[in-house]
Parts: structure tokens; C-alpha cells; sequence
């Protein structure tokens, strides 16, 4: 509050309460002291300000003719802060998905989500995804900014279950006394489990010239001493919660 005539009496108010009357503090709020009191200078400072502080001050000072006031109305910017937001979800292909991302702040707030595969931006709290497909399990994120700080953002993780599908099966040529392997491999969420099948009989590692070895995408039939009686068509059947699909082989 600066002042530029001689006074005999000055006081800081909020609204209806005196903060201070000259050097005398009338506040019990320890985070409210004087700035600066003299002749040309009348201020007062609010440490670790906060939402609850804003609204009107008043300088009220009394001069030699008349009373004077001089009004300030203290805004309070708030960063933008994510309070709420959707959990990881695992949904099955075809579902809905529904995301929200929920954020306070002063002035209020813009949301925006971004799909971090494909790079695309949509507005608002809420992305709704109508029969998600496969290719757009991945991470989403939100971020909300005010433009009082750095923006806040947070991510949700979407995954998307399907049944198997095989993708790569061949034919494969084997000799006498050689080794051979048969490969399956299929794409699916959660992993598929595998199962061989010669002339509908399950196999399993029974001997030391057959073995079957699973990996994450993939199962392996290993040959490790090739005889006639190898020799024929095979399946492979990959499955898991939502499906199973089946594919054959010929080794030869």
C-alpha cells in the first residue's frame, strides 16, 4: 500500500477483519506479518499462501482531510494436479473401454489424454474406446495443465486378451539318424499353452529322440535321433482362456 501524504492512522482489513493497525498486529494467523511500515509504504505478506486466503484486502489510512482506502483482490493460482484416474484394466477383444482422468487445480484445468503408440491426442476427462481391438492394447496417459507450473501426468495401462492364433506353421524335410525340429508359433493374450498331437494321441517327452520345448510364443518339437516311424503329419494346439486354435504339419 504505498502513501504519499501524511496520516495519522492506517489498518490493513480482510474483508471485515483488521489484519493490522499500524505496527499492531491484530491477525492470529501466524503466517501474516508486516512487509514494510513507514511513511511511503504500508504492506503485509501471507506466507504459504493458499485457496482459503483469497478474497479482498483493504488499506484503510486516515490523511489530513479524509479517510482513504485502497482495495486489492489477492487471486490464488493453484497447479494443476491429477486426484483420481482409472486403474490398469485388462478387457477381452471387443469390449468397451472407458477411461477417466479426474484433476483440480486454479484456473481450472485442460485434460488431455494421449495415446503414446499412435500419437493421437483426445480432449477431456473421459476416452472411450467401442469395441477395442487388439493393436490398441498399450499405454495411455493424462496430462492436465494450468499453466501455473509444470503439467501433471499420470498413465493407465490397457491390455487386450485374445484367443490364439497360429502364425507360423511349414512342413519341414527330415533324414534317417538327423535331427528335426517342427515349429509352432502363436500370438495370443494371455500366452497360449501348446500341445502336440500325432494320429489324436497327445505327445510328451517319452524318449530321448522326442522333446518338446515351450517358449513365450512358441513350441518346438525336437527330433534328436530321426527314424521311419517319424515320419508324418503332426498338429499343434495352442489355447488358453478365451480359445484355442489348431494347425498342421507334415514332416517328411
Amino acid at each position: 500500500c504505498k502513501i504519499d501524504e501524511e496520516v495519522t492512522h492506517k489498518a490493513w482489513l480482510n474483508r471485515s477483519n483488521i489484519l493490522f493497525t499500524g505496527n499492531e498486529k491484530w491477525s492470529l494467523d501466524p503466517r501474516v506479518s508486516m512487509a514494510n511500515n513507514n511513511e511511503s509504504d504500508f504492506s503485509i505478506q501471507i506466507k504459504r499462501v493458499s485457496v482459503a486466503d483469497e478474497g479482498p484486502y483493504t488499506c484503510s489510512f486516515q490523511a489530513r482531510t479524509k479517510p482513504r482506502t485502497a482495495h486489492v483482490y489477492l487471486i490464488v493460482q493453484v497447479p494443476a494436479r491429477i486426484v483420481n484416474i482409472s486403474e490398469d484394466k485388462s478387457v477381452n477383444e471387443g469390449d468397451d473401454v472407458n477411461l477417466f482422468c479426474l484433476a483440480v487445480g486454479r484456473p481450472e484445468p485442460t485434460i488431455i489424454w494421449n495415446d503414446l503408440k499412435s500419437g493421437r491426442r483426445y480432449e477431456g476427462e473421459f476416452l472411450d474406446i467401442t469395441e477395442i481391438k487388439r493393436h490398441q492394447a498399450e499405454e495411455f496417459m493424462c496430462i492436465t495443465n494450468n499453466g501455473v507450473a509444470q503439467s501433471d501426468s499420470r498413465r493407465v495401462k490397457v491390455t487386450v486378451n485374445y484367443p490364439p492364433i497360429i502364425t507360423d506353421v511349414k512342413n519341414m524335410p527330415a533324414q534317417v539318424g538327423k535331427t528335426a525340429i517342427l515349429r509352432c508359433e502363436a500370438m495370443a493374450v494371455p500366452t497360449a499353452s501348446f500341445e502336440w498331437y500325432r494320429d489324436d494321441r497327445r505327445l510328451m517327452d517319452s524318449d530321448n529322440t522326442l522333446r518338446i520345448k515351450n517358449e513365450k510364443t512358441r513350441s518346438l518339437l525336437l527330433f534328436t535321433n530321426v527314424t521311419e516311424k517319424h515320419f508324418g503329419n503332426y498338429t499343434c494346439f495352442a489355447s488358453n482362456r478365451l480359445g484355442a486354435s489348431n494347425a498342421s504339419m507334415l514332416l517328411f
